[in-house]
């Protein structure tokens, strides 16, 4: 589904991710963590082409490597921020719309992510809006959308337990699909949902495996 080859990201020449391999399979969820600094957001950023890098992107087969974000959306690719942005003007509805479907489509993925409907649906995305208001309507987006990889940065950050719990019936519905989800997290509750946990450690994988066998080596 997505393969990565001999993939690196670099900053002021400062290797940020090492030569990076590695398969995400059709339909599987995979959680990737590891300590701050390791370069989990930033192999999610190149995924998604927001990060440039070198080597190898493979989507079905296609090299996206040298591909735009805009590109990658088309063939079916959608991020989640770990800090969503806010935009002055533009109601819910409008960021829904991008994907035509019926209102009462947008209705019952507003309802998924828990905020009613009649509530959000013609609120402006600005600044009123809480950090956890903001993560759930970014949630929303990416559901709304006929993905084939859906890569989450920290979806978790900033909600409450109650949006938690909403949350996990997100990625649940994700898991039942043929979307390949790929979640950033060091939450324990997130690792729980995986099939397969990515531990990276100075940009580069350590390890990969259940989660009986990553969470001992988080200490490392």
């Amino acid at each position: 589904m997505l393969r990565i080859e001999h993939l690196s990201y670099e900053v002021n020449n400062e290797n940020i991710l090492n030569d990076i391999n590695f398969e995400f399979k059709k339909g599987k969820f995979y959680v990737i963590t590891g300590h701050n600094g390791a370069g989990k957001s930033s192999l999610a950023k190149c995924l998604m082409g927001l990060n440039k890098s070198k080597g190898k992107i493979y989507l079905d087969d296609v090299d996206i490597a040298e591909m735009a974000v805009d590109e990658r959306a088309k063939l079916g690719m959608g991020f989640a921020f770990q800090q969503p942005a806010t935009f002055k003007g533009i109601r819910v509805v409008d960021l829904l719309k991008i994907n035509k479907k019926p209102l009462k489509e947008y209705e019952q993925i507003l309802n998924k992510v828990g905020l009613s409907a009649k509530e959000y649906l013609f609120r402006e995305v600005n600044n009123t809006l809480s950090g956890g208001e903001l993560k759930r309507l970014e949630l929303a987006t990416v559901l709304n959308r006929d993905l084939k990889v859906g890569i989450f940065d920290e979806p978790e950050a900033g909600i409450d337990l109650w949006s938690f719990g909403n949350l996990s019936q997100v990625f649940n519905e994700f898991k039942s699909s043929e979307r390949t989800t790929i979640v950033i997290s060091h939450q324990e509750r997130v690792m729980n949902l995986a099939d397969e946990i990515i531990l990276m450690k100075d940009g580069q994988i350590l390890k990969s495996g259940k989660k009986e066998d990553i969470l001992p080596l988080l200490n490392i």
